[in-house]
């Protein structure tokens, strides 16, 4: 199965190159695919479509965890790879109540649910440098709001900030790498 893998960019510093492949070991941990529940939520959309909105939610996942992570650089990354459908399987702890929750899965999102050693990675999509400036505007309107939310005094100037933020981040393009390319990204 073709997964795609939310992460940072030091997380590319664990790739082993060699000259036929860029290999990686995913752990354990949320990704997203082209999953049959995507596929009934879109059924006008064409796999090539599909596998973009699979890549799009991951970058959203990437940016989260970019705000976990203070010392990230601020780029999101998706790693593309393929690793066996036995690996994977569905978010644990969901449920099907159908109710709207914000910690409820996107259609995409799937846990890798072992290890997987030495995978070789199809490609990586990364935020130009310049979008380094825009994911901080998100994460400093996210304070601000967070702020906002714990003195009770929230805005509609904290909220319109993140989320003018967050539509220059999204707007964004990820650039393509090859496998090969990865050593060459470069990073804010």
């Amino acid at each position: 199965m073709r997964i795609y893998v939310p992460a940072t960019l030091d997380e590319l510093d664990a790739v082993t190159h060699t000259s036929g492949a860029a290999r990686w070991t995913v752990a354990p941990r949320r990704v997203h695919a082209v999953t049959k529940d995507l596929e009934a939520g879109l059924p006008d959309e064409d796999a090539e479509g599909l596998e973009y909105i699979a890549a799009l939610n991951a970058a959203d996942d990437s940016l989260a965890l970019i705000a976990g992570r203070p010392d990230a650089a601020h780029q999101r990354v998706v790693i593309t790879v393929e690793v066996p459908d036995e690996a994977v399987g569905p978010v644990a702890g969901t449920t099907t109540s159908g109710s709207p929750d914000d910690d409820e899965p996107v259609a995409s999102e799937i846990e890798v649910i072992s290890t997987v050693e030495n995978v070789a990675i199809v490609c990586v999509h990364v935020d130009e440098l310049e979008a380094a400036g825009d994911i901080a505007d998100v994460l400093a309107a996210a304070d601000e709001e967070s702020d906002a939310e714990a003195t009770a005094d929230i805005g509609a100037e904290s909220e319109t900030a993140l989320d003018e933020a967050l539509e220059r981040v999204t707007d964004r393009d990820l650039l393509w790498y090859d496998w090969s390319e990865i050593k060459n990204i470069p990073r804010a």
